[in-house]
């Protein structure tokens, strides 16, 4: 890999979308993160483009330079690698379990300055500048929307699932349908870029690996490192945004009052905190904000925040092997919710509900959860998302299969390229 220089410049809003479209069609490997000046717990993603040519696989990530940064996915199937478990499902189309690559483009921007870092950074600059990006986003042509579950379909799994915590085989499960269609042309660009338009989050990404391409706005962080000081913010519980102020404030306060919405997301910290102990120092992990209410544009979630002291042996890979999948997509106690996902689930989940972030020269990182986030496999001209909710035993299936709703209603506006 060859040497980056830096180069500071003055940027514009356009030419951020210059540098996406640019990116995208110059390296088979791009990932963009964008907080999208959105408020957070402990802050979002930096805002950062990584651009590359080659990849591997997470179990391959060892033989990369470990001074060099690094961005990457991993989806949800990785979990097989670490418990006995299989995905017998049928995916939509075929994405790798993981995927990481060294970028030989970095683009840092801060306000309207950006620092380039490559190693002829200011060709670059002159290439980004005179790309016309609009003669290249080319419309959007859908041939279909599906929906894996009518609310009656729905009722009926719900109910079996209810009866596995009534036998007392599970507590809580993060049990998901999905939205699946086909295009005979996209801009994918231009989608993400309608996405965080309509839904803007502190966690909104756009991943291309080769012809799949991941559309990203995602509210929940799944790990973030730094020194050694690993943190979790698992995110349970959910209301809508209210139509005035009062509302909203009403909202709010039911959502922080809820006990089923408390015990849900305390069921989830417990979960992790259980996973951090396997990479923590003894008597080292903290719960630094329980049942924390945090409003976006679409939705108000409740979020907490765990964080421990790590092992002096806990490097990247016994991290993600001790922690992952995250506990708010599956559910406690997250092996036997596994189980019951692959059973009752009717789609292989793949990158859904996995993880997307990057990792700097020190070894410090950011991942989010992979929610509220489309994929798609741009040869085939298919795509996917999913949506899922907490099943507890005093969960009714109308709320449950609204919250769902709720959930995807952004992404279908995104897909229909309807903006606010």
């Amino acid at each position: 890999m060859k040497s980056m220089l830096g180069f500071r410049v003055n940027i514009s809003d356009k030419w951020i979308k210059q540098l996406l479209k640019w990116a995208d069609i110059t390296y088979p490997y791009v990932a963009y993160f964008n907080p999208n000046n959105q408020p957070y717990p402990e802050s979002g993603f930096k805002h950062v483009l990584y651009a590359g040519e080659s990849a591997v696989s997470l179990e391959d990530l060892a033989s990369l330079p470990s001074a060099l940064p690094k961005a990457g996915i991993i989806g949800y199937d990785q979990k097989n690698s670490y418990e006995n478990l299989s995905s017998e499902n049928p995916a939509f189309f075929t994405c790798p379990d993981s995927l990481f690559f060294l970028p030989g483009l970095i683009v840092e921007i801060e306000g309207q300055e950006a620092l380039i870092r490559h190693s002829h950074p200011e060709a670059i600059y002159q290439q980004i500048c005179n790309y016309d990006y609009e003669a290249y986003t080319f419309p959007f042509n859908f041939i279909n929307i599906h929906c894996s579950h009518t609310q009656e379909s729905y009722h009926r799994v719900f109910k079996k699932i209810q009866e596995h915590i009534i036998e007392g085989d599970i507590y809580e499960m993060n049990y998901c349908m999905a939205y699946q269609g086909t295009f005979s042309s996209i801009d994918p660009v231009t989608l993400y870029f309608d996405l965080c338009k309509i839904s803007p989050m502190p966690f909104s990404a756009y991943f291309k690996a080769n012809g799949l391409v991941l559309v990203g706005a995602s509210p929940e962080r799944f790990l973030k490192k730094k020194g050694n000081v690993l943190m979790a913010q698992p995110m349970k519980g959910s209301v809508r945004r209210g139509a005035t102020v009062q509302e909203d404030t009403h909202l709010k306060k039911s959502l922080l009052q809820s006990e089923k919405e408390r015990a849900e997301n305390l069921m989830i910290v417990d979960l992790m905190r259980n996973d951090l102990s396997k990479i923590a120092q003894t008597g080292k992990i903290t719960v630094k904000e329980l049942f924390g209410v945090y409003s976006f544009k679409q939705i108000t979630q409740m979020i907490s925040t765990v964080t421990c002291v790590l092992k002096d042996d806990a490097n990247f890979a016994k991290i993600i092997a001790s922690t992952f999948p995250m506990g708010s997509m599956t559910g406690a106690p997250k092996i036997k919710c596994m189980e019951l996902i692959d059973q009752y689930e009717t789609f292989k989940r793949s990158w859904f509900s996995g993880t997307l972030g990057y990792i700097d020269e020190n070894g410090d990182f950011d991942f989010s959860v992979i929610i509220r986030s489309i994929v798609l496999d741009i040869v085939s001209g298919k795509y996917y998302f999913g949506v899922g909710s907490a099943i507890t035993s005093d969960a009714n299936p109308e709320d449950e299969y609204a919250e769902c709703q709720l959930k995807a209603q952004a992404l279908l506006r995104a897909l229909q390229h309807k903006h606010l």
